[in-house]
């Protein structure tokens, strides 16, 4: 029975997870009209379920996540407790959010239910307040940095290609360079972040593809400009194309990175009831990844479009160049930050990098209404999640 409590509730996590999270890598496409709302459900679950399955680690440490001081749970009863509290509070949160709209961070909602769990359990004393307050810190830098590089990157391609005599020659000659950046930074990230192949490695093959890539586009580009006409037409299907395949990177890569939200305390339950031993990491099962797998695909799939309409069109409007603005500063900022070992949110850097581009049209353009709600959301999502974890914890401990 509390292996089926387990399933149900990592289940019920990752669909959350999905809901939610699918909006810092389809929301901006969709916004700017490169696909559709239809075509992006489908296409992030699918590519959600791959990253889960193919690339999600079969080694996951504790459900701690940092935030609880090492070996301070030392009975398997209240582990498993812990976990089941810190599964049930952050999904019902994260749904809670997801209905109303607002893009939340799953990592800090685990973080923040087992911080809860772990005051219920032992007391204050439990917490690692320096990783909190890390945490606490990136719901400053995140959307900061991700905010002033999308501004910068926007107001480069305005000054370089949208703003010259003839936009379309201008993109005809920085195109190649733009798509070089692009898939350096798509690569690179690709490599350390999933693929989990070293820096020196994941440099070289950054290079290489982005190099054929680069040229590629050169010859596609001379080629498309001789058979259009229209400027901007050629301006925005550029960006356009560079947009979705940016957007279906950071999908893959998240079903990839952030499955173990989900799994990772689901893994833990299993390991504990069939082994009766509590362990600093524990092998994940290719079925455990693929049930974390299909319910975020799920989550995608049935309320993906809430929050994907928040970010996408009701902060600021877009269109291909912008949206492309977004997510390229939005996978940069993951990369620099993820070197220097800086701890961030990617759905803050989203949020940042929208607000971002906004900004460098004019700040009578971004909603600042819809603004202060997504930023209370942020707050609230530590406190309210420990608060109903440590609820439900002092609950499950009497029956489990």
């Amino acid at each position: 029975m509390l292996i089926l409590l387990a399933f149900a509730s990592g289940f019920a996590m990752a669909f959350a997870i999905g809901a939610n999270d699918v909006a810092n890598s389809m929301a901006t496409a969709v916004g700017a009209k490169a696909i559709t709302p239809k075509q992006a459900v489908i296409i992030a679950s699918f590519l959600e379920f791959s990253g889960a399955v193919l690339f999600g680690s079969h080694v996951t440490s504790t459900i701690t996540k940092g935030i609880l001081k090492p070996n301070i749970i030392t009975q398997p009863d209240v582990l498993i407790t812990g976990a089941f509290a810190a599964l049930i509070s952050s999904s019902i949160w994260i749904l809670v959010a997801t209905i109303w709209g607002m893009p939340v961070s799953t990592t800090h909602s685990i973080v923040g239910s087992m911080a809860g769990f772990g005051i219920a359990a032992v007391g204050w004393n439990a917490v690692n307040w320096k990783v909190m307050i890390s945490i606490i810190s990136s719901w400053i830098l995140s959307p900061l940095a991700g905010g002033v590089l999308a501004y910068s990157v926007f107001k480069l391609i305005s000054i370089f290609i949208l703003r010259r005599s003839s936009p379309a020659k201008a993109v005809k000659k920085a195109g190649p360079v733009i798509i070089w950046i692009t898939f350096f930074v798509i690569v690179y990230l690709l490599g350390i972040k999933t693929l989990k192949i070293g820096q020196s490695n994941s440099v070289w093959l950054a290079v290489f593809i982005a190099s054929i890539a680069a040229f590629t586009g050169y010859l596609l580009l001379r080629r498309y400009y001789e058979i259009r006409t229209k400027d901007y037409e050629i301006v925005e299907n550029v960006f356009r194309r560079l947009q979705i395949m940016t957007s279906c990177y950071v999908s893959f890569s998240h079903g990839a990175n952030d499955v173990a939200n989900a799994i990772g305390p689901l893994a833990v339950i299993y390991w504990v009831i069939g082994t009766g031993t509590i362990s600093s990491s524990v092998e994940v099962p290719i079925w455990i990844l693929m049930l974390g797998g299909l319910g975020i695909s799920l989550g995608v799939l049935l309320l993906g479009y809430r929050v994907m309409k928040t970010i996408g069109g009701d902060i600021t409007q877009l269109n291909n160049t912008r949206g492309f603005c977004i997510d390229f500063s939005t996978a940069s900022t993951v990369l620099i930050s993820s070197v220097l070992g800086l701890p961030v949110s990617t759905t803050h850097i989203v949020v940042g990098s929208v607000v971002g581009v906004g900004m460098a049209r004019g700040v009578e353009v971004v909603n600042v209404g819809v603004l202060k709600n997504i930023v209370l959301s942020w707050l609230a999502t530590v406190p309210l999640a420990a608060g109903l974890s440590a609820f439900l914890f002092k609950f499950l401990i009497k029956i489990i």
